[in-house]
């Protein structure tokens, strides 16, 4: 695809002739600039805050789509998603899934059961650390039937990062207030635990089998893990037998099960 810097600068001026805002202003506006540059099937932004429950500020998707990549997300399986993690690293800049995504995430549980319903052929993100401990994530997704990102493309995304970094800032600098009125609609002051905390509690796993299958559940291998925590391959497995000693299960399908029932009871 050839960029189309006329729509490019056309969405510029409109842009700059806005003083203020909605999400779904500046989202068609970022929207407009982006498909100036490339290709792709969905976009859609997220805020991430801390271990709390992303806020949607924007999408593309159809009503079906939205309740996969939106709704269930939001209820449990964004605590698995590699752009989850990363956004909690603090991690800035465009990155392909396939660079963030743990060894044994193609493999994973996780990816067979709820990411391979996306039909996703590959998923790129800008992540924009914005104030507070927000990060917002800028997710554009091309379909099987369209592939992945060539070179090119993605060269284009890396030149116009320094753009889309500070559009971001500029339409969603100040998202820790919301972050904030969403865990007072839930009646709670505070929220000193996350949603998978409260599970690996409720199940009676210590703070170290509790990281363990949380890396499990995410993809990564014992190897991975073990150098992750820095302890040996050997006492990863030890500790993920006695988990699932404890849980009665005997597979990673059961414990995403378990996992993601609890999340939602």
């Amino acid at each position: 695809m050839q960029a189309d810097l006329r729509a490019l600068f056309q969405s510029l001026a409109d842009w700059t002739e806005t003083t203020e805002s909605s999400d779904k202003q500046a989202g068609e506006t970022l929207l407009s600039m982006t498909r100036a540059l490339v290709r792709f099937d969905y976009m859609v932004i997220f805020a991430y805050r801390d271990k709390a429950r992303p806020i949607h500020l924007f999408s593309t998707f159809e009503p079906e789509d939205y309740k996969l990549f939106v709704t269930l997300y939001q209820t449990g399986p964004y605590l698995l998603d590699p752009f989850y993690h990363a956004a909690r690293a603090d991690r800035a800049g465009v990155m392909r899934m396939r660079e963030l995504a743990p060894d044994r995430f193609f493999s994973s549980e996780y990816y067979r059961t709820f990411y391979s319903q996306t039909q996703l052929a590959e998923e790129v993100g800008f992540f924009v650390p914005t104030r507070d401990g927000v990060t917002v994530v800028v997710s554009l997704m091309r379909r099987e039937k369209t592939g992945a990102f060539p070179a090119t493309e993605f060269g284009l995304l890396s030149d116009a990062e320094p753009f889309m970094s500070a559009f971001v800032r500029h339409a969603w600098g100040n998202l820790a207030g919301r972050f904030a009125e969403m865990v007072q609609g839930r009646g709670r002051r505070s929220e000193p635990v996350s949603a998978a905390d409260r599970v690996w509690r409720r199940l009676n796993l210590t703070d170290r089998e509790s990281s363990i299958v949380e890396l499990v559940l995410q993809g990564h291998s014992s190897e991975s893990i073990g150098l992750k925590l820095d302890i040996s391959t050997g006492t990863v497995k030890v500790h993920r037998r006695n988990v699932y000693r404890k849980l009665g299960i005997s597979s990673q399908i059961q414990l995403l099960s378990i996992y993601l029932k609890n999340l939602q009871g």
